[in-house]
């Protein structure tokens, strides 16, 4: 299963995709297109998914190049291919080599690509709600600069991620967010019960426009709420299970 973003399809020299669990190999809590090599998925079925992956943006053979996430705010420039079992500590990659895949893992986190197709500039970056408050969205932004964009000139696009309705959260989180900048309020709502929920897409979106970034999307797609098409970190707990596939979001410059 690809999914594209408007504001990034078409572009030329530029492929990319969000994909969710369906049309891998993998079996059981990882079925089906789990990419991920730290979880107890078999790694021959991890990366014959990563092979479907970049088939699937039309540059089959290429490696498909994803850090070792860490919910840090690491952004790794990299210019060429490194092995899929020694990957840098980073959470977001960047790049303007051409032929490289970039990727990032999610399981509710947001993933977010970023163009720049006139300076020939990539990047994918991993958002989880540590990540995003602590700067990773920000830092990838510096990183694409450094290698030429611009940031009026970057389009950035939200991917699938867990939702409002669907992030409970409790006080303390709140509180953190909140003491780091009081605009985080808005991104926080009372739902169902009187729970506090957070809004994660709508804080990376916040975050990207206050960076600068020219044009921005959201998929606005549910990843806890939508069991068929997107693994869930936070459904497995909740159900107790102790394993769990990863999705991946990949760009590429052709």
């Amino acid at each position: 299963m690809r999914l594209e973003a408007l504001s990034l399809a078409g572009l030329p020299r530029i492929a990319h995709g969000f994909f969710g669990r369906v049309g891998g190999v993998s079996h059981g809590p990882f079925a089906s297109l789990n990419v991920s090599l730290r979880n107890a998925d078999h790694d021959a079925d991890a990366l014959e998914n990563r092979r479907r992956v970049t088939a699937a943006l039309g540059v089959e053979g290429r490696p498909l190049l994803i850090a070792r996430q860490v919910h840090g705010v690491h952004c790794a420039m990299v210019d060429a291919a490194f092995e899929p079992h020694e990957p840098p500590e980073a959470d977001a990659l960047a790049t303007r080599t051409p032929g490289l895949v970039l990727g990032v893992t999610t399981a509710d986190c947001a993933p977010i690509l970023f163009a720049d197709q006139a300076a020939g500039v990539i990047a994918a970056a991993h958002a989880g709600w540590r990540g995003a408050k602590d700067g990773i969205i920000e830092a990838t932004i510096e990183a694409a600069v450094r290698l030429g964009a611009r940031r009026e000139r970057l389009i950035a696009a939200i991917g699938p991620c867990i939702a409002l309705g669907s992030y409970e959260v409790g006080p303390v989180f709140e509180a953190d967010f909140l003491k780091a900048d009081a605009d985080s309020a808005r991104h926080f709502a009372a739902m169902a019960g009187g729970k506090r929920h957070f809004d994660l897409e709508g804080y990376c979106a916040s975050r990207l426009e206050r960076a600068g970034v020219g044009r921005i999307e959201r998929l606005g797609l549910d990843t806890l709420g939508d069991p068929e098409r997107f693994f869930s970190y936070r459904r497995a707990s909740k159900a107790g299970e102790r394993h769990f596939g990863l999705q991946v979001t990949a760009i590429t410059l052709g």
